[in-house]
């Protein structure tokens, strides 16, 4: 296949998941369905990679599909989004969720838990049309690059901040000060 036969295909994959969301949004079940078929396997390795254990991220990729059926409706292609995006922000929260209440039933105290990884929608996803992207870019490259690379990290890849702490070797509350900084950096900037 080409690169136009391949482009030509993806598109129509797009509008296909489009129409599918529509009519779950309608209450059509079939349609729910044809959204598994078409997406399980990317949600399914999306969520595995944050949780890291396959009976859970089972467990989790249902609860997607029930939060998509309930939720289809929120979805508007006129936002610039793609499907594929806005499903894999969903699986991505849910993930996180299970994560949150793993460390719940750790019985951890409640002021760890309550710094753990916002759930909310990532930025990006509502920034996804290409001047906002522009922008989204612009305003990442004037960040510190510490700030830059854990905010790409943990909202562009879906890594957990515990995770990324591990990777790049600091402590988890300096990758949480980086993060929370940048972040309102980045708000300012695109503010303007």
């Amino acid at each position: 296949m080409d690169g136009q036969s391949s482009a030509i295909a993806a598109d129509l994959d797009r509008v296909r998941l489009v129409r599918a969301l529509e009519r779950a949004a309608a209450g059509e079940a079939a349609a729910l369905e044809d959204i598994y078929r078409r997406t399980s396997a990317k949600l399914f390795s999306v969520i595995l990679r944050i949780l890291g254990d396959r009976n859970e991220a089972e467990d989790v990729l249902q609860e997607v599909y029930i939060t998509v059926w309930n939720r289809a409706g929120s979805y508007d292609p006129g936002r610039g989004v793609s499907p594929i995006t806005w499903l894999a922000a969903v699986a991505r929260n849910r993930a996180i969720d299970r994560m949150r209440s793993r460390a719940v039933r750790r019985t951890q105290p409640l002021e760890v838990v309550a710094e753990a990884p916002d759930p909310a929608a990532p930025a990006w996803v509502a920034l996804e049309t290409a001047d906002d992207s522009r922008r989204l870019a612009s305003c990442l490259e004037a960040l510190d690059p510490k700030q830059s690379t854990a905010i790409r990290t943990a909202f562009f890849d879906g890594v957990t901040y515990e995770a990324l702490a591990l990777k790049i070797g600091a402590p988890l509350g300096t990758v949480k000060s980086w993060i929370r900084r940048g972040l309102a950096s980045l708000k300012a900037c695109l503010d303007q």
